[in-house]
């Protein structure tokens, strides 16, 4: 699914439980925001995907919402990349920030 900035703003109290900044060819990223159960991609408002050219970038268009957990995804063409088929492999996923973990801590 599919939620603008101006959406997710209207949402009463929304806490994002998870931010993705999914890094996408072309040096740029793209957000995945887990509401709950449901998941949505940050898109402009005619419906495209949302692009940012660097994660701090997409991070400040968000910093006003409540984020549980931020984690920069990046997929992996490795396989393709040396010449073989390429193959299910779990993507790179780095830690950016997790009030969760830093709660547990104090």
């Amino acid at each position: 699914m599919r939620i603008t900035l101006e959406q997710l703003a209207t949402q009463p109290k929304q806490v994002i439980d998870l931010l993705e900044i999914i890094s996408i060819e072309g040096q740029q990223y793209m957000a995945r925001l887990s509401l709950g159960d449901d998941q949505f991609l940050l898109s402009e408002k005619k419906g495209a995907t949302r692009l940012f050219r660097s994660a701090w970038q997409l991070q400040d268009t968000l910093a006003t919402f409540s984020i549980g957990e931020t984690q920069v995804v990046h997929p992996s063409a490795y396989h393709e990349m040396i010449g073989m088929e390429p193959a299910g492999i779990e993507p790179l996923r780095i830690r950016v920030q997790s009030h969760q973990a830093q709660a547990q801590k104090t």
